[in-house]
């Protein structure tokens, strides 16, 4: 083989070297499918959309007639109840950083393929014994100093390139040197490949997939925490309206009360009724005035859990701010499509697509240890090129023309007896995939269950709003028939009193259940994946900017 060939092959391998260390970053992340694996579209897991149902197609029905509250020193609507929660609600504002952290370990997988400059100097003096030719012992001593910069690229591929310039100077006391002192100078191009385990782009890029899954399993993790958090402001909402509307009706029956005792008190004046009347006139004021009572702690309540949820500054749960829903239920009936509902669940449901998405790691996992179950067989290569001078201008004059230069091949095998450690993790691997698919079977059954659930709770509720306004009415009209009675010395004030109960327990019954409806549109909604309204909901991770 030809010197002159050996220099132009030397000088190839330096420039192919040089383009690898120096290529573009897309070089080492291919924009391959199998290489990143499944991308979730991000409006899948950062938008939440509308539950969508159809009315039924019947005659519809009547608005229920309910009082209105009192005025109160703040009014509040339910959607802007929903954007101070998501703005300001503090569980929230925690779960809204683990994406960005999510984003980071992404960014830390792909460092790992990032090109490395390596340095060094040394210095170093060293004193050797020597024979003479009379046979005397004595002392031979050197002082080196050395220098060298290079680069380093692990390639995706699993292996490593590396470029590297070497210069040193030494002065010995050796007898009759040629040069004192002398330079040297080097360049190498080191390339090292595995052909079995830890070889190939799919391997490599394992942990960039694994850390990509984890981002998008942490979004959706993130959106179903939005959805929970919304779908209990909706909850605690329409429980505040309850107990609202359930201290006015209490506050009704004790008027109605005291109304009933002013009037017994004026039939005992006059002599038409005995003394016993007001007594049971005074007793019914005073079951009012203990319910009423009882309903205004329950507000209180109920008025510092919306507090707490929405977080709003200057209406924190110590304050005395009276807080009033003004978003008023509407009592549509809804068409219930119990397949489409359950299709929906499946599609839109976070754990879901978090147990796909982990089914998906585990099949990468499958082929990562597969592939380390493989013997390891390594291949290298290195060029150097050398030089040596007077001084350093020679030295580099001789090592720009490339006339001494080294050539190494080599391979190394590593082959485990018996591997166990390896086939065991294997078959871990395989076990677990073989255990997360049957979780996901599980969980799907679970969401149909509680979608056909929340589906038969919605109609059931409806069916007792047509009931309780029912029984408000007949409720109604007993109470008015009582009144007249006692009016006409027919009925003692107890009858009265106890139709007015039963009234004001149908009227508690209808709000009751006007309500659960309202709330059983939330459950069904969060069943489905889904929030309630009109718009879509986006959240965004937050970066608390720390350094």
């Amino acid at each position: 083989m030809s010197k002159g060939f050996l220099r132009r092959a030397a000088s190839w391998s330096m420039v192919f070297g040089c383009i690898v260390l120096t290529s573009s970053s897309c070089m080492f992340f291919p924009k391959h499918r199998d290489l990143h694996g499944k991308t979730v579209p991000q409006e899948k897991l950062r938008q939440m959309s509308p539950l969508k149902l159809e009315k039924a197609k019947e005659e519809k029905q009547p608005i229920i007639d309910i009082n209105e509250t009192p005025p109160a020193t703040l009014e509040l609507s339910l959607e802007r109840c929903r954007a101070m929660a998501l703005q300001n609600n503090l569980e929230l504002r925690a779960t809204l950083i683990n994406p960005t952290i999510a984003a980071e370990r992404v960014s830390e997988e792909r460092a790992r393929f990032e090109a490395a400059f390596t340095a060094g100097a040394s210095k170093s003096k060293s004193d050797r014994p020597s024979i003479n030719r009379q046979s005397e012992i004595q002392g031979t001593q050197d002082e080196r100093e050395s220098l060298s910069v290079g680069l380093s690229q692990p390639l995706v591929t699993g292996g490593t390139a590396s470029i590297s310039l070497n210069d040193s100077k030494t002065e010995t006391d050796a007898a009759n040197p040629v040069f004192n002192p002398f330079f040297a100078s080097g360049s190498q191009f080191s390339f090292s490949q595995p052909l079995l385990r830890n070889a190939g782009t799919r391997t490599l890029t394992y942990g960039i997939r694994l850390a990509r899954y984890q981002r998008q399993i942490t979004d959706a993790q993130t959106k179903l925490a939005v959805m929970s958090i919304l779908a209990n402001v909706d909850r605690i909402y329409w429980r505040l309206y309850a107990a609202r509307q359930v201290l006015e009706v209490r506050r009704q029956q004790y008027e109605l009360a005291q109304s009933q005792l002013e009037q017994s008190q004026r039939l005992v004046d006059s002599g038409e009724r005995a003394q016993i009347e007001i007594l049971r006139a005074e007793a019914g004021v005073a079951g009012s005035l203990e319910s009423i009572i009882i309903a205004e702690n329950s507000l209180r309540d109920r008025e510092r859990e919306l507090k707490r949820v929405i977080n709003r500054k200057n209406l924190e749960m110590q304050t005395e701010t009276t807080v009033t829903p003004s978003t008023e239920p509407v009592p549509y009936r809804y068409a219930i499509d119990s397949d489409q509902l359950v299709r929906t669940a499946m599609e839109n449901r976070m754990e879901i697509l978090v147990l796909e998405l982990q089914v998906l790691e585990d099949l990468d996992t499958v082929d990562f240890r597969k592939n380390a179950a493989l013997p390891l067989i390594s291949f290298d290569y290195r060029y150097n090129v050398n030089a040596f001078g007077a001084n350093r201008r020679d030295s580099y004059d001789i090592l720009e023309r490339n006339q001494f230069a080294d050539h190494f091949f080599g391979l190394s095998a590593q082959i485990p007896v018996g591997n166990r450690a390896a086939k065991s993790r294997l078959q871990q691997a395989r076990l677990q995939r073989f255990q997360r698919l049957s979780t996901k079977k599980n969980r799907e059954g679970l969401i149909t269950l509680e979608v056909l659930n929340a589906g038969d709770q919605l109609e059931a509720n409806w069916q007792r709003i047509l009931a309780s306004g029912q029984n408000v009415i007949v409720s109604g009209r007993l109470y008015e028939a009582e009144k007249r009675q006692f009016g006409l010395g027919l009925r003692t004030s107890t009858e009265v009193l106890d139709a007015q109960t039963n009234l004001a327990d149908a009227q508690l019954a209808e709000l009751s259940a006007l309500v659960e409806y309202q709330i059983a549109l939330v459950d069904l909604a969060y069943a489905t994946g889904t929030l309630l309204g009109a718009a879509n909901v986006e959240w965004e991770p937050i970066n608390p900017g720390m350094n």
